[in-house]
C-alpha cells in the first residue's frame, strides 16, 4: 500500500491511500494541518515505527479504515463504489470489535499525542492544536522510550514536509518510513 501526503494548499493537505487492485482512497482535506508536520504524518510515523497493524494505516492496508474512495476517476461506477464502501465499513466494524485492535488504535492516538508534543518542545515550537483530548496520565517508561524513537523519525521527516510546495507530496510504501518520492 502506498500512502501519499500531498500539500494541497498553503494551509491544507490530503492523505491518499493506494492499495493495488482497489480504487484510491483519501482524506481530503485531512485534519490537523501544520506547516511543520501534519497530524496524520505524525500518526503514520508512530504506526510505521512501532509496526502497529491495527492503527489508522494498518487498518486501511487490511481493507478497513476510514479513508473514503476518491471516485470520479472513471475506474468504477457509483454502484461499485457503494459496494466497496459497504465492504470496507463491515471490515472496519469487524476490526473495531477486536480488543487488541482497539488497543492498538488507542495506543497510536496516545503516542501520536506524546510524540508530537515532545518533538515540538525539542524544536522550540508550541504544541499544535490537532489534539482535542490530552491523555489523563503521563507516558509510562516504555512509552517514553517509544516516543524518543518516534521523535527521531519526526526530526527526519519534518524538513522534507516543510520543503514541499503546494502540490508536492511525500509518498511512502507502508510501513516504510523512508519516502519513495518527494
Amino acid at each position: 500500500m502506498k500512502v501519499i501526503f500531498r500539500r494541497t494548499g498553503e494551509r491544507s493537505y490530503a492523505v491518499i491511500v493506494q492499495i493495488p487492485g482497489r480504487e484510491d482512497q483519501a482524506m481530503n482535506p485531512a485534519p490537523g494541518f501544520d506547516p511543520s508536520i501534519p497530524h496524520d504524518l505524525v500518526h503514520y510515523a508512530v504506526e510505521a515505527e512501532l509496526q502497529l497493524q491495527a492503527g489508522v494505516f494498518g487498518r486501511a492496508a487490511s481493507g478497513g479504515g476510514t479513508f473514503t474512495p476518491r471516485g470520479g476517476d472513471g475506474t468504477a461506477d457509483a454502484r461499485h463504489r457503494a459496494r466497496a464502501r459497504r465492504k470496507q465499513a463491515r471490515r472496519e466494524q469487524s476490526m473495531a470489535r477486536e480488543p487488541s485492535n482497539d488497543a492498538q488504535l488507542r495506543a497510536s492516538e496516545r503516542l501520536a499525542y506524546f510524540s508530537d508534543i515532545a518533538w515540538r518542545r525539542k524544536q522550540g515550537h508550541k504544541p499544535g492544536d490537532a489534539y482535542a483530548h490530552r491523555p489523563s496520565e503521563e507516558p509510562t517508561g516504555e512509552e517514553a522510550a517509544r516516543v524518543e524513537r518516534i521523535v527521531r523519525r519526526l526530526e527526519a521527516l519534518a524538513p522534507r514536509w516543510r520543503a514541499l510546495p503546494v502540490g508536492g507530496e511525500l509518498t511512502f510504501v507502508w510501513p516504510s518510513l523512508e519516502p519513495v518520492s518527494t
